[in-house]
This record gives structure tokens, C-alpha cells and sequence, in this order.
């Protein structure tokens, strides 16, 4: 999966490897980096290997260097593995790419790659159906893997109110819902799952670091490294805080600047026909969809954020235009 996994990676992932236990195979799931807090929950999720941590580091490089097939899953870049990427690209073993990302690279042998699927969770849920047949759903997935893919496809929908959302992803959610497990209390562990720091942290992000630009109908947000050290924040409490921004009133880009580990990550988002993946590749070195995406830079916080000030104005008719 990608570094810096989020439900879907790390859902479509944990579905995908119990699927492929129950058959018999041998199966090992790596993430590039640590997890969030509140995905620790998933079943599986004890299993998972860490490349970037010292213990799981050489143990990851053996089973990818040993491995038969490699399942690149939620990612279409192998840049989006950090340092792992390049183990992954000189292993010997065949790649697998199950993907909804525009502009795949090829570095797979098989691609299941589709952009209109919500979440590669959806992608791997019709897989496994497809390879059952014409098996019961019951027959085919438990509750635990069930679980996984929800709650991919939930948050990759933004609890199924972004644009993404079409026909097949409710009858897929339904289909699995079918297994008996208990869709709020998987949406009760992700968003309602949250220790006080990250509240009084969210607090903060919002009173003081909030920024709104009605000319440009964008919403914008600065951490730096000290201000996460403050709030002693940890991997992922800065997840979604950016879908804030898009609830002011008017306002259809949001982004949000996070200094860390020296480089500055970068997330957006739209709502509508303003695309913030093209800005994104076209300045920040990133990708993603067309209404979330994100980018990186390696600038300081400050001259990142005045980068992104300065090109608003070339920007700015297309985002008063959304309606």
C-alpha cells in the first residue's frame, strides 16, 4: 500500500490478504509507513509490516525479495511507496496493480485499474466476486473482511456524499453488508474514535490557522513542525482536517500546508469541476482525484505556501466559476 496508508489502502489491502489466506496462500502486508490510530482496529492489522520501522525494515526487503506475485494496492506510482519503492521495482516477483488513481505507471504486469471506482476497495470487492462466481456473499466474505472493505469504500466517499459515489458503490456496500456486520460501529471507530488532544488540536487548527481568501473561494491552513510538536500531534491527527475548509460558506478549494520530517506535505480539496489534481501535479509534484488530491514540496512551509499564493491568480475564473 501507500505510504502514509489511509482506510482505503489499508481496507483494501487487509480484505484482499484474507481473501487470498483462506485460499491457501502465504500472504504478507506491508505498509511503507506507520498507520493512524484509529484503523488499529482492522482485522489483520497485528500482522502488518512497517518498512520504515527498524524491527520490520529487513523483514519487509526478505519477503519482498521472496515473494511470488506483489500486490501494488491503491497506488499507481511506485513514488508513493517512499523508500520501499525501489525494492518493490527491483524485485524479481511479478506485479499486480489494483488502482482508481489516474495516469497509472506501468511499471505492473497486470492492471486492474479503473477511475470510476470510489475506492480500490470497491476494486478488490468485485475481484473476489468475480473469482467466487456465482457463490453466496455469505459464503465468500466473513464479517472481519466485510469490515475492511466498508470501511475503504466509506471513507474514500466521504460517508457517501462526495461525487464519487454511484449505483454500483451502494449495491456493493449492500452486498456486503449482507456478512451481518454493523456499519455504524465501523464508522463509530474511524471518525467518532478520537483521543481529547485531537479534538483541542482540531480546535486550534480552526480558530487560529484558518485562512479565507473570498476572491479566490479557497480556504487555506499552515502547521508548522514546532506548532505539531506543541499539541504533541502524531501520524494522521492532521487526516481530514483539510475537508474543513470546504464548509465555509462559498469556498470551493481547500488546502493545507503540514511541515514535517523537512519537507512540506501538501493535501487539497474541491468540491465541482475545479480540478485541485491538475494544480497539484502541475506545481506541487503531486496527483491524486480530480476533487482530493495532494502534493509535496521540499521548499520551506513558507515558501511553499507563497507559491501557492502566487499562482491563485491563475486560478482564479476557473474557481469562480463552480457553481
Amino acid at each position: 500500500m501507500h505510504r502514509d496508508p489511509d482506510a482505503d489502502a489499508l481496507g483494501s489491502s487487509l480484505g484482499w490478504a484474507s481473501y487470498l489466506i483462506k485460499k491457501g496462500h502465504e500472504v504478507t502486508v506491508i505498509s511503507p509507513t506507520d498507520y493512524t490510530a484509529n484503523l488499529r482496529w482492522l482485522s489483520g492489522i497485528e500482522h502488518v509490516l512497517v518498512y520504515d520501522k527498524p524491527g520490520d525494515h529487513s523483514k519487509c526487503k526478505k519477503k519482498i525479495e521472496q515473494s511470488t506475485l506483489i500486490c501494488c494496492l491503491d497506488f499507481s506510482a511506485l513514488s508513493r511507496l517512499k523508500d520501499l519503492g525501489k525494492v518493490v521495482e527491483e524485485a524479481a516477483a511479478p506485479k499486480l496493480m489494483v488502482d482508481h488513481h489516474l495516469e497509472p505507471e506501468h511499471f505492473a504486469k497486470w492492471m486492474i485499474w479503473d477511475t470510476y471506482a470510489a475506492a480500490t476497495a470497491q476494486l478488490i470487492y468485485a475481484l473476489i466476486k468475480e473469482l467466487e462466481g456465482n457463490l453466496p456473499t455469505q459464503e465468500i466474505f466473513d464479517i472481519p473482511m466485510a469490515e475492511c472493505l466498508y470501511a475503504g469504500i466509506m471513507t474514500d466517499t466521504g460517508s457517501f456524499r462526495h461525487g464519487n459515489v454511484t449505483p454500483e458503490v451502494h449495491l456493493a456496500v449492500a452486498d456486503l453488508m449482507l456478512t451481518g456486520f454493523d456499519s455504524s460501529r465501523v464508522h463509530r471507530l474511524i471518525y467518532d474514535n478520537a483521543p481529547l488532544s485531537r479534538l483541542q488540536f482540531l480546535g486550534y487548527v480552526l480558530s487560529q490557522k484558518l485562512v479565507v481568501l473570498p476572491e479566490y473561494r479557497t480556504a487555506y491552513m499552515v502547521l508548522t513542525e514546532a506548532e505539531l510538536q506543541k499539541f504533541n500531534s502524531s501520524t494522521g491527527e492532521t487526516e481530514g482536517i483539510v475537508n474543513y475548509g470546504l464548509q465555509v460558506e462559498n469556498v470551493v478549494m481547500s488546502a493545507m500546508f503540514i511541515e514535517r520530517k523537512g519537507e512540506v506535505k501538501i493535501s487539497f480539496r474541491s468540491v465541482g469541476t475545479f480540478s485541485v489534481r491538475d494544480l497539484a501535479s502541475s506545481h506541487f509534484n503531486g496527483g491524486g482525484h480530480k476533487n482530493a488530491s495532494g502534493g509535496r514540496s521540499e521548499q520551506s512551509v513558507n515558501e511553499t505556501v507563497a507559491t501557492f499564493l502566487s499562482i491563485l491568480p491563475s486560478y482564479q475564473q476557473a474557481l469562480l466559476n463552480v457553481d
